[in-house]
């Protein structure tokens, strides 16, 4: 998980007409991304990644998301750099059935409820 690559405080910079730095800084309140699995250790179902490219095709679908420790998000599918979901299988066969495996990355930004 990408869990600190993501800082709550936006920043923007720029120089006024005398040269000066001008710093301006905010609280984020949401539009983090969340990315779980790394495509080697996360390891679903075929049965289970079908059903998230279910879940994958609904426009706007948010989602509750809570991870291990207690902390909840809510959010969607985070397609701005490629495809949300990932799924390789694990060993390839020609004719995969519901119960083999696949490593998984999964791709999430938060959003308002």
């Amino acid at each position: 998980m990408n869990e600190f690559d993501w800082s709550p405080v936006a920043q923007e910079q720029e120089r006024s007409l005398t040269g000066a730095l001008v710093v301006s800084e905010s609280l984020k309140s949401y539009g983090r991304s969340i990315v779980l699995g790394d495509g080697e250790n996360g390891w679903l179902t075929r049965a289970e990644v079908d059903a998230l490219f279910a879940l994958s095709e609904q426009v706007g679908k948010k989602m509750a998301l809570t991870l291990p420790g207690g902390r909840s998000f809510t959010v969607i599918f985070d397609r701005a750099d490629g495809p949300p979901i990932e799924a390789q299988q694990l060993f390839p066969l020609t004719t995969p059935t519901d119960r083999d495996i696949y490593t998984v990355v999964m791709r999430l930004l938060t959003v308002a409820l």
